[in-house]
């Protein structure tokens, strides 16, 4: 998703110019807008016309045209997002609150207008802006001299860097130019990797290439790290995969995707993430029911005491129609953040969304037991 521009005030009204660049963009589309909001993009209108002799033909005209959202109609197959409400801006072919569709397009500019942007909206926005928020898996491609560095996002591959240093031959006599000159490629790659390289978002970092330039670099950045005390690279060095490719060339990344080995090692990215942590909260609720609830009711009195650690909530309850409800729901996310605890946004797309759905699409693991909880649900049910 490109962004064009961001008007959003201090009180949080204003709108935000998007150009959606792929598929997926219209799955953040879809999350963005909400029933109330008014969407400004251009459409298609068939405009009929009457001669001073009686006759009249008709004709497609593309006009711009702004609508107060009453319908979303999102295709998953299809990734095509349809928006109906009635005009609200004045427009020589449409009426004003006349109804009209808008199909949402790739590449083609839409305004959106929320009378308030709040936290989650504003996250949704940058992330889907930003590759690297959502990149869970790097990659260098290298040779001697030549290397790529990418981010590679569930739909794109991008090039965040390219390297090319000429590095002088082995000859008799000269060794030390060559050392030199590989050790000069060597930092430049190091300074790529952390330049563009997010190791809060990224959960495995691929580097690749014929013959043994992967461990060589691999080595000496390492120990590069320990004299610098670079603590993200040392931290991080078990995210690090060594694997073959043919060439430096950003083509052998699709060589390197298909191996076993990487693919199942891929397989921990934020799907597999998400799953993780629902596991981790069926686990707590087997072992320690005290410290594992899910409901809107109990979730919320557990963030009142500051007691969650992690909660896990679906992207569909932001969508809900109810704005009472969902400014609720959004209140939940920003109090367990402010009181320093992890939050979990599950796509209902992945399985993982479906199954927390079941459970009402909210849930907590607590940082301690709460048994009151239990206790009050047990009182509500002997009252009713």
């Amino acid at each position: 998703m490109k962004l064009v521009y961001k008007n959003v005030d201090r009180e949080g009204g204003g709108d935000i110019g998007l150009i959606p660049e792929e598929p997926e963009d219209m799955w953040h589309a879809y999350n963005l807008i909400s029933e109330g909001d008014s969407v400004r993009a251009s459409t298609v209108r068939k405009v009929q016309t009457e001669s001073t002799t009686g006759s009249s033909s008709s004709s497609r005209v593309r006009t711009m045209l702004t609508i107060s959202v009453e319908n979303i109609d999102f295709d998953t197959q299809a990734c095509m997002l349809r928006l109906k409400g009635r005009n609200i801006e004045e427009n020589q072919y449409v009426k004003m609150g006349a109804y009209h569709t808008l199909d949402l397009e790739l590449n083609r500019k839409f305004s959106l207008r929320k009378p308030e942007w709040d936290s989650v909206a504003l996250e949704r926005v940058d992330m889907a802006c930003d590759p690297t928020q959502s990149a869970d898996v790097a990659a260098i491609i290298m040779q001697d001299g030549l290397a790529h560095v990418c981010l590679i996002t569930s739909s794109m591959t991008l090039v965040r860097a390219k390297i090319d240093v000429s590095i002088p031959r082995k000859r008799k006599g000269f060794v030390q130019q060559h050392e030199k000159g590989l050790a000069k490629f060597y930092d430049t790659v190091i300074q790529a990797i952390l330049r563009h390289i997010n190791f809060d978002v990224v959960k495995c970092v691929l580097v690749a290439s014929p013959g043994f330039v992967r461990d060589q670099f691999f080595d000496y950045m390492i120990q590069m790290a320990i004299k610098t005390d670079n603590k993200v690279l040392l931290e991080n060095r078990s995210k690090f995969m060594l694997v073959h490719s043919s060439s430096g060339f950003k083509h052998s990344l699709q060589e390197i995707l298909q191996d076993t080995g990487v693919i199942s090692k891929i397989a921990d990215t934020k799907a597999a993430g998400e799953v993780k942590v629902l596991d981790a909260f069926y686990t707590t609720l087997q072992c320690e029911p005290a410290k594992a609830f899910y409901g809107k009711r109990h979730v919320e009195k557990a963030s009142a005491a500051q007691a969650i650690e992690t909660l896990l909530i679906t992207d569909s309850l932001f969508r809900c129609s109810n704005v009472p409800l969902r400014k609720e729901y959004v209140q939940l996310v920003d109090s367990v953040r402010e009181a320093g605890g992890d939050v979990k946004i599950f796509s209902s797309m992945h399985l993982s969304g479906e199954q927390l759905e079941q459970l009402t699409g909210v849930a907590a693991i607590l940082r301690f037991p709460m048994p009151e909880l239990d206790e009050d649900s047990d009182e509500s049910d002997t009252e009713e």
